[in-house]
């Protein structure tokens, strides 16, 4: 199949921009021809690979008009993957992006990586208009198909759940990759991800203050930058707050960060060396973590703030749920795994069951699948609309 993928985009620096790459990889893979339509704040000028075909500037409303003539008239494009996030298109809640898919004459395919159990009326408008003109939509959760088929009322025979996928990350041996980055002889706990409000790093950290005292060798590794656009509006006004928390708690030997965009490779590194994985999201409506499912990937063992995507992954002996956002809850959960290195076995090869289903490779086939026959179907839909108007 001829494909083009809408979304943001490396260089860009964002968790829908990676997806992009790695899910445009995966359909190269199997087989596809994939081109890209990058999404561009017009703050930035990146400089795109050739696979960009079109660089869609966010807030420029004639861009999506523009953007859906290429389309159609491109033999580049048998369908459409629209990667939907309500921040990154233009006009009140992404509503731009209805200018294209109305003038759009090819078939679509909507990822949803944001659906909101308690949106706005505009959000519930834009996602609801972009359900019904879609060939076939693509959540990453049960959880999000049920609010899809029932909050937003889009057709539920549409809607297919494929997970959210994680890279193929080369194992390696945690004590090697210790003493490689100089941390021998520690227990490390770590959160990756572009830092910014409501990550949850404060909890954190707070955590930490409770676990130092029976664990002195525990360190927590904050792994990424702040985001790129809270960077350009704010500076390091949270990453200060942090930093700040960390010298109040007297807990500067045992936070670290790594204030840097890591590689898929340095990411697999940290991951593979990590005693725990921590997840401290305070947003119980969060929907998707594609940070999680990386720690999934890589068999982490996890403890997780109750937020939607950890209730609906972490069960079966996957990972350990606190009952709150609670510094105390998560203390006590990850000093549990700390005292018992059986469990932290056990924890591992439960998520890495489910891990090694979600790389891209595997990903990227049930992709190809569910758009080919999609294109299937939307041809012979076309074949019965020219035989009912032939009859008419």
């Amino acid at each position: 199949m001829a494909i083009v993928n809408l979304g943001t985009y490396p260089p860009k620096q964002c968790g829908i921009a990676t997806f992009s790459m790695d899910l445009r990889n995966s359909l190269l893979r199997n087989g596809n021809d994939v081109k890209v339509m990058a999404v561009s704040d017009d703050s930035y000028k990146y400089r795109y690979p050739g696979e960009v075909i079109f660089k869609l500037k966010q807030n420029h409303r004639q861009d999506y008009i523009k953007g859906a003539k290429i389309l159609n008239t491109s033999p580049m494009a048998d369908i459409l993957i629209i990667q939907h996030e309500y921040g990154i298109y233009g006009g009140q809640d992404g509503e731009y992006i209805l200018d294209l898919v109305k003038l759009l004459h090819k078939p679509f395919v909507l990822v949803t990586h944001t659906v909101l159990p308690q949106p706005s009326k505009r959000q519930k408008q834009v996602l609801n208009e972009l359900c019904f003109q879609a060939t076939g939509i693509i959540c990453m959760t049960r959880r999000s198909a049920k609010l899809l088929a029932d909050l937003y009322e889009a057709p539920p025979e549409l809607i297919h759940v494929i997970a959210h996928g994680v890279p193929e990350f080369e194992k390696q041996a945690a004590e090697s990759l210790k003493q490689k980055y100089d941390l021998q002889g520690q227990d490390i706990i770590s959160t990756f991800g572009l830092i910014g409000p409501g990550k949850g790093l404060e909890l954190g950290i707070k955590a930490m203050a409770k676990v130092v005292p029976e664990f002195p060798r525990a360190t927590y590794l904050i792994l990424g930058q702040t985001h790129p656009m809270l960077k350009k509006y704010e500076g390091e006004k949270y990453r200060q707050m942090l930093e700040a928390l960390v010298d109040e708690l007297g807990l500067i030997q045992n936070v670290t960060f790594v204030n840097k965009y890591l590689s898929n490779e340095e990411l697999g590194e940290y991951l593979y060396m990590s005693d725990i994985y921590l997840s401290p999201y305070p947003n119980k409506d969060q929907a998707v973590s594609g940070t999680m499912a990386f720690a999934i990937g890589c068999g982490r063992a996890i403890v997780s703030t109750p937020y939607a995507y950890a209730c609906e992954f972490l069960d079966r002996g996957r990972g350990l749920l606190a009952n709150n956002a609670d510094p105390d809850e998560l203390a006590h959960l990850l000093i549990k795994i700390l005292s018992e290195p059986e469990l932290k076995m056990k924890l591992q090869k439960e998520a890495l069951k489910l891990g090694r289903s979600w790389i891209w490779p595997n990903i990227g086939k049930k992709y190809t699948s569910l758009l080919t026959q999609l294109m299937a179907e939307d041809d012979s839909s076309r074949e019965e609309q020219k035989v009912n108007y032939a009859r008419l």
